[in-house]
């Protein structure tokens, strides 16, 4: 399948969608270590990498609290935010992040989409790097995170090309969700990246 050229826009597209029903409270408003919540967290880690970001949710406190970030213009250590952020409604009633992923994409056509989850804390910033370069050296590829015994789709760089759009578009209207099946119809190259970066919080044990 054709992809968008490498020479793209790279946009960044954070999900804050997820119901945290295993958690038992909203994980993107969870205390980070480094300062803030797992969601401003993330939106400044995102921010570092200089490409516009769009939050994805649907729940009013995540969106408030993105508001709050755009109109202060400053996030973390001094990083532009205000011009950059957009905030897009998750649909209704929300059906997963391929789902989400569909509309993000239907969103920003002919961009190259860096999928992220709010729920990922431990995600870094080398790690990031190497995601994107990746993506840059093997523009014929969807980039995804891997640890080296799995893949884990929400991290990933996913081309809004105009083939990818009606692929995933017909995909979801036959009623399917998961993110692993569509990912086996198409070439992915898996990023190795650390385990420890990739590690996913669902539940209270997870998390200190």
């Amino acid at each position: 399948m054709e992809l968008i050229p490498p020479q793209a826009p790279l946009r960044c597209c954070l999900l804050s969608g997820g119901s945290s029903r295993r958690m038992g409270r909203d994980k993107a408003l969870l205390d980070h270590p480094a300062g803030g919540s797992w969601l401003s967290h993330t939106l400044g880690l995102l921010a570092e990498l200089g490409a516009p970001i769009s939050l994805c949710s649907n729940h009013p406190s995540h969106r408030q609290l993105a508001e709050q970030l755009r109109g202060s213009s400053r996030l973390g250590q001094g990083l532009p935010l205000a011009a950059s952020l957009q905030l897009i409604e998750e649909p209704i009633p929300p059906q997963g992040p391929l789902q989400a992923l569909g509309h993000l994409m239907h969103c920003h056509p002919g961009e190259r989409l860096l999928l992220c989850p709010v729920d990922m804390p431990w995600l870094d910033r080398p790690s990031l790097d190497q995601l994107q370069r990746s993506a840059e050296e093997r523009p014929r590829q969807l980039c995804v995170a891997c640890d080296g015994a799995r893949l884990h789709p929400l991290l990933g760089i996913y081309p809004a090309s105009e083939a990818m759009r009606r692929d995933l578009h017909s995909w979801l209207a036959q009623g399917h969700r998961s993110m692993h099946s569509w990912l086996a119809r198409h070439t992915i190259h898996p990023v190795l990246l650390p385990a420890s970066a990739l590690h996913n919080c669902n539940r209270p044990e997870d998390w200190p």
